[in-house]
């Protein structure tokens, strides 16, 4: 929650004005905080605050359009009333067009300005609630302590409340469909909402795309592979788009999926601009593994536990080096990779650190070759049961040329396919 206590904020250069304002608030029981230098107002917003910005437009500090414009870039949802002169109601249409949710007119009707801001209190109230409530459910999907997870949860609590399409982006792996899921889980709507993929290629034609937008019932539609899309259909995409939003439907919410930063697509003309601008109303990167290190052991111990859960086993012991190996790694599959350790330490079998397999007495005594021969199967298995499959990354790994590990493989009959990502 927020640390501001006051529900109302006054910012006006006029001690005069503020003085009038503050009595108002406080005969109609609303705590206010006062405010001369417009400068000093962003302090005391926040995205979690439930609060009301009253603003007045001319201040020699800081125009107040500029400050709406900074209330908005921390959190677009909060109510800001604006106070304007006679004959400035052009400029209080702009204000309009650029967030505020009313204007008024001096002199102020003090009955007239208590209703607004009541009326905006509550409204505001609820959307705090609604959020901080989505946060909490997030927190259980989108694990992890970083400060990279912590915004990223707080955007999803966002966009999941407001009507927008949102683009997001990172490495395979990283959780993006997750998150696609989030929002639809989280969209504060009064009838169900179905969920729907697409995968564009060259070959997606324009009845595809259609029957892809053109539903009844409110939906969300993950889009991948947009780029791969030729610039023809994406044009029709943009224009489906817009002759929807035109007409006044709300029941469509579009989620794209992009492998790294939308604008490079843009710059290689594999994305037409319009488009990418109409479909990233709200972005949202999710970044590698790699990066956030501080999230790998909360990961690794929640889909530990998880796999012990479902195999009805007991909760092994982690050795501390282990967890320092795993932070120390760079993770090329990111959370998928990092599930699939967590299992296989589940079941006994421990990657990265060296270490594999311990042999039974029984199994010690067989000849030395198959001992051999064994190990060997085990070291293979286990770095394609690490790198999902992927037998480049796996002879890297091992250290030995890609066509004698297919030899190895062969004689051993291990199929790649069956260690790929599920």
């Amino acid at each position: 929650m927020s640390n501001n206590p006051y529900s109302v904020l006054l910012v006006d250069d006029d001690q005069d004005v503020l003085d009038s304002y503050s009595y108002l608030m406080n005969i109609s029981s609303i705590k206010s905080k006062a405010i001369n230098d417009p400068t000093q107002a962003l302090q005391y917003v926040s995205p979690e605050w439930a609060g009301v910005v009253i603003l007045d437009m001319y201040m020699p500090q800081m125009h107040g359009l500029e400050l709406l414009r900074m209330i908005k870039n921390v959190d677009e949802r909060i109510p800001v009333i604006v106070i304007t002169g006679h004959g400035d109601i052009p400029m209080a249409v702009d204000a309009v067009k650029q967030g505020a949710c009313e204007f008024l007119e001096k002199p102020i009707n003090p009955a007239e300005l208590v209703t607004l801001v009541k009326q905006q209190l509550e409204t505001r109230s609820c959307q705090v609630e609604l959020q901080l409530q989505a946060e909490k459910s997030i927190s259980s999907s989108l694990m992890g302590k970083s400060a990279h997870m912590a915004q990223i949860r707080k955007l999803v609590a966002q966009y999941a409340l407001l009507d927008t399409h949102v683009v997001v982006y990172g490495e395979s792996g990283t959780g993006r469909h997750s998150v696609a899921r989030l929002i639809k889980d989280m969209m504060s709507k009064s009838e169900e909402t179905e969920y729907s993929s697409l995968v564009l290629s060259a070959t997606t034609t324009t009845d595809s795309i259609d029957n892809a937008i053109d539903k009844q019932q409110s939906y969300l539609l993950v889009l991948e592979n947009l780029p791969e899309l030729p610039e023809d259909r994406q044009r029709h995409l943009a224009q489906s788009l817009l002759a929807r939003e035109r007409s006044g439907k709300k029941n469509l919410r579009v989620v794209t999926i992009f492998d790294s930063e939308p604008e490079k697509y843009i710059t290689r003309n594999q994305l037409l601009p319009e488009l990418y601008y109409l479909l990233n109303q709200g972005e949202l990167h999710v970044p590698p593994l790699r990066q956030r290190p501080d999230d790998i052991v909360t990961i690794f111990h929640y889909f530990l536990k998880l796999s012990c859960k479902k195999l009805s086993i007991p909760l092994p012991n982690v050795d501390s080096s282990y967890l320092t190996l795993l932070r120390g790694y760079r993770w090329p599959g990111n959370i998928r990779e990092l599930r699939n350790v967590a299992e296989l330490y589940a079941i006994g079998i421990v990657k990265l650190t060296g270490k594999e397999r311990i042999y039974s007495q029984s199994e010690s005594q067989l000849p030395l070759n198959d001992l051999i021969d064994d190990f060997e199967k085990q070291l293979i298995e286990d770095a394609l049961f690490l790198y999902s499959g992927r037998v480049n990354d796996v002879a890297n790994h091992l250290h030995i040329p890609r066509k004698k590990l297919y030899l190895r493989m062969k004689k051993h009959k291990i199929e790649k396919d069956n260690y790929k990502s599920r």
